[in-house]
């Protein structure tokens, strides 16, 4: 095989990036249209009861490396064969809602809560109550939950979970004697300290496709100074964008925009990146997946992060965004037992530990597998998800999709250029709010 929103409406499809958001979604936009379609590798009346087939969107060099390991293991294992179809990141969010409604492959990566559910709800997926029957009791009551549908079946095998933090360089902070903040005008002031010194704070990179990548600071801002039932009322349209909640957002991050890298639209997020681990940045708020862009393991072994800091003490640092990936069971497949067996596995701690050891920008959520090959960030990582009181899974998977992707990250992304009140710019994403949500 090749590598192979919701204006009217649109599905939560992923878009643009590695972790991004749709950019078309279940509408296809011009793009998607113009963009390589993903197809099943395999089946129809005729397929091979001994082969599963399994849709990828891990084309990166990382994942696609981790992937190949488990399901050589699982071949090994069970006898069967695992065709697989990889198609790159963005391909697969764009093309997943034709794709499902066609032939697709048997088993397919997908990520956990809103975004899974809405398949579920529309009938594109498959129970899978008897395969976590044998999974047995390795997972936390927030992966279990995260991992069903609105009807309580459970439609979702979870792999790994990866946090959203600040990362930094420590010879750099050792090096300018840089001390880690703690709250909201610490870090403020650390930037302005490192604006003095010559050094852009914090590393941007949003051009492109890669617009999702802002979210993750507004996230943040909105979990620290407003706490996690408002954030996620607001994520699923439950509450007024012109809320002075939000307003009060958009006044904080403003404190913060002077301090990021200039000409953040043209610059990609693996660009912004770079900056961080070329120390001409200080700072950046990004996921733990920046690891992929480490060849150097000394300088994997430089690399920190402290969780975002504290903005109101009555919230804290108590909320962790963890998104978290896997994979789901398409709705007529081909091989129904076979493709059951490859899930079982597939969520089980010998699958997990596996994947880890070629992937090391990730961590297994199933709480049996081992952690022995963990390196320092991910050992650091797996802390700070566990004392988290609350997980979100970022604004594109917390919300529908289309309403992120058409409506607010336009919105967001106009702002970051010319940062005023944000009256307007709320206003604006306010407005089309019930196109999207129903009351």
């Amino acid at each position: 095989m090749t590598q192979a929103s919701r204006p009217t409406p649109l599905a939560p499809g992923s878009g643009p990036g590695r972790r991004g958001v749709v950019g078309g979604l279940f509408g296809l936009t011009a793009a998607a249209l113009a963009a390589p379609v993903l197809t099943a590798c395999g089946g129809g009346p005729k397929a091979d009861p001994k082969t599963v087939t399994f849709g990828s969107n891990g084309a990166d060099a990382a994942p696609k490396s981790a992937y190949a390991a488990v399901t050589k293991a699982f071949t090994r294992d069970s006898g069967l064969k695992v065709a697989t179809n990889t198609v790159d990141h963005d391909t697969f969010q764009k093309s997943i809602t034709s794709y499902l409604q066609g032939t697709p492959d048997d088993v397919f990566t997908w990520f956990a809560g809103y975004r899974m559910q809405y398949f579920a709800k529309k009938g594109l997926a498959t129970p899978l109550d008897d395969v976590w029957e044998k999974l047995g009791d390795g997972f936390s009551d927030a992966t279990r939950q995260l991992s069903r549908g609105e009807d309580g079946k459970y439609y979702f095998v979870p792999l790994y979970n990866y946090p959203w933090a600040v990362f930094y360089r420590k010879s750099l902070f050792a090096e300018r004697g840089y001390e880690v903040p703690a709250t909201w005008e610490e870090f403020i002031a650390l930037a302005k300290r490192m604006r003095g010194d010559g050094l852009d704070p914090v590393a941007s990179g949003y051009g492109g496709g890669d617009s999702w990548s802002v979210l993750g600071a507004f996230d943040y801002l909105n979990l620290r100074a407003n706490g996690y039932d408002f954030h996620m009322a607001l994520m699923r349209g439950e509450t007024s964008w012109t809320d002075k909640r939000t307003t009060r957002v958009l006044d904080l991050w403003r404190e913060l925009t002077p301090h990021y890298q200039k000409s953040g639209g043209g610059r990609s997020w693996q660009d912004a990146a770079q900056s961080l681990l070329d120390k001409k940045t200080g700072m950046a708020v990004i996921g733990l997946f920046l690891g992929q862009q480490v060849t150097d393991e000394k300088i994997r072994a430089d690399l920190d992060f402290f969780a975002f800091p504290e903005i109101d003490p009555a919230h804290g640092q108590d909320a962790v965004e963890a998104p978290t990936d896997g994979f789901m069971l398409s709705r007529r497949p081909k091989n129904e037992d076979g493709a059951k067996k490859f899930l079982t596995y597939l969520g089980g701690a010998a699958a997990e530990e596996a994947y880890m050891k070629a992937d090391p920008s990730n961590l297994a959520v199933n709480e049996k597998a081992s952690t022995a090959s963990y390196n320092p960030l991910q050992r650091k990582s797996a802390e700070l998800i566990a004392r988290a009181k609350h997980i979100s899974q970022f604004a594109d998977r917390d919300s529908d999709p289309g309403f992120i992707s058409t409506v607010v990250l336009p919105g967001l992304t106009e702002w970051l250029g010319h940062p005023d009140d944000g009256a307007a710019t709320l206003k604006k994403i306010e407005s089309q709010r019930s196109r999207f949500f129903t009351a």
